[in-house]
């Protein structure tokens, strides 16, 4: 082995050690200070609200009244689901033209108030700098990697400078514009996307996330990109009156109808598709989103809201992303409304932790599956053996078994606008993937983790994803 080679692997390592412990499961402590705001800007919230407790958040204590519930018989707390088909004035929807022109927009307006938050009528623009070209192999694939920088226009607050970090590569050899995977990503996806070389040698699911991902798509001849989400909103609350939501603001604290982080990051999501649609490498109609875990949560978002992303990879969102808020099982409403993970949403979502509870919200998430329709959207997650938050051993924080019932609950949506939806009702076996219809669902038997269901999903995304032969594909750039 090469020096440069080792010292390659070696930051590959040190990157895919960064992003473990970013992760959800090995996440670290927040420093004091940004403890100390978040707990201050939560009961400015709980103030402004005039919620005077919230329950606590479940606790892995299991001898605790409030510990965390993983006994299926025990998750069907409130059977009844808002009927996505249904009208406002409780007229049934029959027709598209209905869903399009009436409900949806219910359904949206409800996501705005009540979850997400709304951002404001008009937002800065984004000028994209291409800072660097180069032409690289990731494996035996040559790829053109781009690194730009979307610079967010701050004339409306200039001590607020803003800027989205994004790094896209195309096969080198394409005839034409290309399929691309968009991966909201957390900072150190980002890195690892920029590691280069990358040599032929680096072992294909090196580190947490894995780098094979991206050989996959570049075997079926399609693009890949990593936008770092942390880049222009900060994931927690004392960043609120920071990024594009205090810009927006211009530095004033957040107002409970005000739009959480979990909607800047898709936002900016939509960002990087405006700048796919100037890059003649990149085919824009044919531009899909993946996310895991918190940034599943905010790629499913991107989906609802953004009618452009042509299909959608969602991995262990759990709860605020494909999960049934109804569901009580791994990670509830509590825990989003803590002053860990409040900023993902709006202020009024607060009250459905407190005076309120899960039967008292107006949507669910399966309504936030249906905004999707009818674009293809596949829906993973890992076995629930085990507490995949704390150990690693599954995936039963993110709640398998709700996120496929909340796709069940879609389907409706998808087969009145003449798509296929999940052809069962029933859960599937680990390892086995429902990908018959327009929606697709597997459950792997993995830990909280996306990398086995990449297969799986481009296998999916193959009926609606189609790139130009390329030629020499697996030649060496030069």
């Amino acid at each position: 082995m090469t020096m440069r080679r080792f010292f390659t692997l070696l930051r590959l390592a040190l990157a895919a050690l960064l992003v473990l412990l970013a992760s959800r499961a090995f996440r670290l402590s927040a420093q004091t200070p940004i403890q100390a705001a978040n707990q201050k800007d939560h009961q400015r919230l709980l103030n402004l609200a005039g919620i005077e407790q919230l329950r606590p958040p479940a606790t892995n204590d299991p001898k605790s009244p409030n510990a965390t519930n993983y006994d299926e018989s025990k998750a069907n707390v409130y059977p009844n689901l808002p009927n996505p088909l249904l009208l406002a004035d409780g007229q049934r929807v029959t027709s598209a033209k209905v869903w399009w022109s009436q409900r949806r927009p219910q359904i949206v307006a409800l996501f705005d108030k009540e979850i997400l938050g709304r951002p404001p009528a008009h937002l800065p623009r984004v000028r994209w700098q291409l800072v660097s070209t180069v032409r690289e192999n990731n494996g035996p694939y040559p790829i053109v990697l781009k690194r730009l920088a979307g610079h967010v226009d701050n004339a409306s607050d200039p001590q607020i400078a803003v800027t989205l970090d994004l790094v896209l590569a195309t096969p080198a050899n394409a005839r034409g514009p290309v399929p691309v995977i968009l991966q909201l990503g957390f900072p150190n996806q980002f890195k690892m996307a920029l590691v280069r070389p990358i040599p032929e040698s680096a072992p294909p699911t090196f580190g947490f996330y894995g780098i094979e991902w991206q050989r996959l798509l570049l075997a079926r001849g399609w693009g890949y990109a990593v936008l770092d989400a942390n880049s222009f909103q900060a994931d927690n609350g004392a960043g609120l009156t920071q990024g594009i939501i205090g810009l927006a603001n211009q530095g004033r604290p957040r107002s409970l109808d005000d739009w959480g982080v979990l909607r800047a990051w898709a936002w900016g999501a939509s960002r990087a598709l405006d700048y796919f649609a100037t890059d003649p490498a990149v085919d824009a109609g044919q531009v899909g989103i993946q996310g895991h875990s918190r940034m599943g949560k905010a790629s499913l978002v991107a989906m609802a809201y953004d009618p452009r992303f042509a299909i959608g990879f969602i991995s262990s969102s759990g709860e605020g992303g494909a999960k049934l808020y109804r569901h009580i099982f791994g990670e509830q409403i509590t825990d989003l409304a803590a002053p860990s993970e409040y900023h993902w949403m709006d202020g009024n979502f607060l009250k459905y932790a407190g005076p309120l509870n899960p039967g008292d919200l107006p949507v669910d998430n399966h309504e936030l599956i249906a905004l999707v329709a009818p674009r293809p959207l596949f829906i993973g997650a890992g076995s629930s053996t085990g507490d995949g938050y704390i150990n690693r051993n599954g995936d039963a924080w993110a709640d398998p078994t709700g996120m496929f019932l909340a796709e069940v609950a879609a389907g409706p949506v998808y087969r009145l606008l003449g798509k296929k939806d999940l052809g069962t009702s029933r859960l599937p076996p680990v390892g086995t993937a429902l990908m018959s219809g327009d929606l697709a669902f597997r459950q792997h038997p993995g830990g909280h983790t996306p990398a086995p269901n990449w297969p799986a999903f481009i296998e999916f995304a193959s009926r609606y994803l189609h790139a130009a032969a390329a030629a020499s594909s697996s030649k060496a750039a030069r």
